[in-house]
C-alpha cells in the first residue's frame, strides 16, 4: 500500500499524491514558447515532485530533451566559480545519461575547454548545436549557490539566451525557495536595493507553487480511503486545513502521524479528534521541516517582520520592508495574501513556542498541580503562580532578548505552554497592526454525565507602552469581540504595563472583575 510521504520528493508508485503538473499549469505553455522562466516555493511543498513529472512528461514525447539537474550539490563549491560551473556541467551529464536518450541526443562527452566564468555557456552551447532537437533545462535548487557561482551561472544563461535553441537550451526552468528578486541578493547583491537590475533579468515568469485547498486534501486522503476502506470524517478535512491551510508537507504529515504513529486502524473512521491529537504530536516533536522553518528566525530581515506580528505591532516601515515581506513570505513562513500574518496555525505556535522555550524551561510548577478532580485546569490558581512567576523571573525575561517586544506576550505563552500542554491545547492568534494577543485554551475533562466535554477559556493580552494610553477600554472591547466570536461569556484581560515609570512588581498583579460594553462579566489583570 501506497504512504503519505514526508522525506523527499514523492513517487506516484509508492505515495499518494496529486497530479504534479496541474500544480504548474503554465508551466508547458512556456515551454513550448521556448520561454525562460522561475519557479518557486517553499521548502517541502512539492517543487522537485512537480518539475520531475514535468520532464518525465516531456521526454516521452521524445520531441525534445528534457531533464532536470539539482545544483545543490554546487554548494560546496562557494564563491569558487570555476568549480561550481564544473559541479554544474557535471550534474548535467549525468542526469541525461539517466535517460534513455539517442546517442546523437547526448552532451558531448567532454565538455569543451573554456575559461572560468564562460565555461557553461560554452558546455551548453556545444550540445545544443550538435543536438537534432530543443533542450529544456530545469535546474531545481539554484538557490542553494551562491555568490560569484550563482551571479555566473545567471550571467551564462542570460548571455545564451539570444542564440536559443540552436545555440543554446530553447527553454530554462529555474526552481529555489526565492522569487527571481531575491536571485539578486544571494547572488551578491544588496538585499536593501534590489529594485537594479536583475542577473536573470530575462525571466518571462515567475510562478509560485501553491498550496492545497479543502478539495485538494479531500482528493488526497480520498485515494487512501479507496485502497483502505477507512474514510477521513468531513471535520476531520476541515480540521486539517484550518490547522496547515493546505500546505503540502504539513497534510501529509499529519494523515501520516495518525496512520503510523497514533495507529488508528481501519475501518475506524479519522475524526476531527485524532487530527488534534496528531497535530499537537507534531508541534511537540519539532520535526525536521517545523525546525527548518524557525530556524530562520534569528535572520533579521526575518525578525523585522515577525516579531512586531507576535507583538501585534506595526512593523518599521523603511525602503526594505516590501523586500522583508517577500522574503518572509518566499519561506513560507507567512501567508501569501495581505494582511501579514504568520501561514498556518501551525506555524503560529511552533514560531511562538520557539521563541518562548527559554521560558519553559525555567517554569518549574508542576502541571499536574493545576488539574482539577474532573480533568479540568485550575485557571485562577495559574493565573496567580503565573504572577509570581513574573515577579520572580518573567519581567526580567521580557527585556535583553532578541524578540524585546514581543518579550511579555512570549513570557505569558511559554508559561502555558508548559502547564497547559500536557493534556490540553493553547491556540495563539496575533497579528500585525492589532495590538493584541489572543490566546484560546482548550482541556479535555469529563463532565458529570461521565461523558468527554471540553474546557474552554479566552484570554486577551495587551501592553501599556510608553507615551501611550491605558489600553484597558480597547482591551475590553476587544475582549468582548473575541468572547462573541468564540461563544463565551467570561474571559480575561491581561495588560503588561513596561512603562518605566510604572509601579513596582511587588505592587502590579492586582485582578479585578470588570463588565464588558456587552455586559460580559470578565477577569483583569494588571501586571
Amino acid at each position: 500500500m501506497r504512504t503519505f510521504n514526508t522525506t523527499g520528493q514523492c513517487d506516484p508508485e509508492l505515495h499518494y499524491m496529486l497530479p504534479a503538473q496541474a500544480r504548474l499549469p503554465k508551466a508547458r505553455g512556456l515551454i513550448e514558447q521556448g520561454l525562460y522562466f522561475v519557479v518557486h516555493a517553499p521548502r517541502q511543498t512539492g517543487k522537485t515532485t512537480t518539475l520531475t513529472a514535468l520532464a518525465d512528461a516531456l521526454s516521452a514525447e521524445n520531441e525534445q530533451v528534457a531533464v532536470l539537474v539539482s545544483c545543490e550539490t554546487a554548494q560546496v563549491a562557494g564563491d569558487d566559480y570555476s568549480a561550481a560551473e564544473d559541479i554544474v556541467l557535471y550534474s548535467i551529464r549525468e542526469a541525461v545519461l539517466d535517460r534513455d536518450y539517442p546517442e546523437s541526443w547526448l552532451p558531448p562527452s567532454v565538455w569543451p575547454d573554456a575559461p572560468p566564468g564562460t565555461k557553461i555557456k560554452a558546455g551548453l552551447r556545444a550540445w545544443a548545436r550538435q543536438c537534432p532537437v530543443p533542450i529544456v533545462l530545469l535546474l531545481d535548487e539554484v538557490d542553494a549557490m551562491h555568490g560569484q557561482s550563482m551571479m555566473t551561472l545567471l550571467r551564462q544563461l542570460r548571455d545564451g539566451f539570444r542564440v536559443r535553441p540552436k545555440g543554446f537550451p530553447a527553454s530554462v526552468v529555474l526552481s529555489g525557495l526565492r522569487d527571481i528578486r531575491e536571485y539578486k541578493a544571494a547572488s551578491g547583491g544588496d538585499p536593501a536595493r534590489l529594485g537594479g537590475a536583475s542577473p536573470f533579468n530575462i525571466a518571462v515568469d515567475s510562478m509560485r507553487i501553491g498550496d492545497f485547498s479543502v478539495d485538494d486534501i479531500a482528493a488526497l486522503y480520498g485515494q487512501y480511503t479507496t485502497d483502505s476502506g477507512q474514510p477521513f470524517t468531513e471535520d476531520a478535512l476541515q480540521r486539517v486545513f484550518a490547522y496547515s491551510a493546505g500546505q503540502p508537507w504539513l497534510v501529509n504529515a499529519i494523515a501520516r502521524q495518525i496512520l503510523v504513529e497514533i495507529e488508528v486502524r481501519p475501518p475506524v473512521p479519522i475524526t476531527a479528534d485524532h487530527i488534534d491529537e496528531a497535530t499537537r504530536r507534531l508541534i511537540d516533536g519539532r520535526a525536521v521541516h517545523l525546525d527548518s522553518v524557525v530556524a530562520k528566525l534569528a535572520e533579521p530581515r526575518v525578525r523585522r517582520i515577525v516579531e512586531p506580528l507576535i507583538a501585534g505591532l506595526l512593523p518599521e516601515v523603511d525602503p526594505s520592508y516590501n523586500d522583508d515581506v517577500a522574503y518572509v513570505r518566499d519561506l513560507g513562513l507567512i501567508a501569501r495574501d495581505s494582511p501579514v500574518a504568520v501561514a498556518n496555525p501551525i506555524y503560529r505556535e511552533v514560531l511562538a513556542r520557539v521563541l518562548a522555550q527559554p521560558v519553559m524551561d525555567m517554569v518549574t510548577d508542576s502541571p499536574r498541580s493545576f488539574i482539577l478532580s474532573d480533568g479540568r485546569i485550575d485557571l485562577d490558581k495559574l493565573l496567580r503562580e503565573f504572577v509570581a512567576f513574573w515577579r520572580e523571573k518573567g519581567a526580567m525575561m521580557a527585556v535583553g532578548r532578541g524578540y524585546n517586544e514581543a518579550g511579555a506576550q512570549l513570557v505569558l505563552l511559554g508559561y502555558l505552554y508548559r502547564i497547559v500542554n500536557g493534556g490540553g491545547f493553547v491556540d495563539s492568534e496575533y497579528g500585525v497592526g492589532t495590538g493584541r494577543v489572543e490566546i484560546f485554551l482548550r482541556k479535555p475533562y469529563t463532565g458529570t454525565d461521565g461523558k468527554r466535554a471540553v474546557q474552554r477559556e479566552a484570554m486577551e493580552l495587551k501592553v501599556w507602552w510608553p507615551g501611550r494610553e491605558d489600553p484597558v477600554d480597547e482591551g475590553l472591547d476587544q475582549l468582548d469581540s473575541y468572547l462573541a466570536g468564540v461563544g463565551l461569556e467570561t474571559g480575561t484581560l491581561v495588560i503588561f504595563d513596561r512603562r518605566p515609570g510604572a509601579a513596582p512588581l511587588s505592587e502590579r498583579g492586582v485582578f479585578t472583575e470588570e463588565v464588558t460594553a456587552e455586559g460580559r462579566k470578565v477577569q483583569l489583570l494588571r501586571i
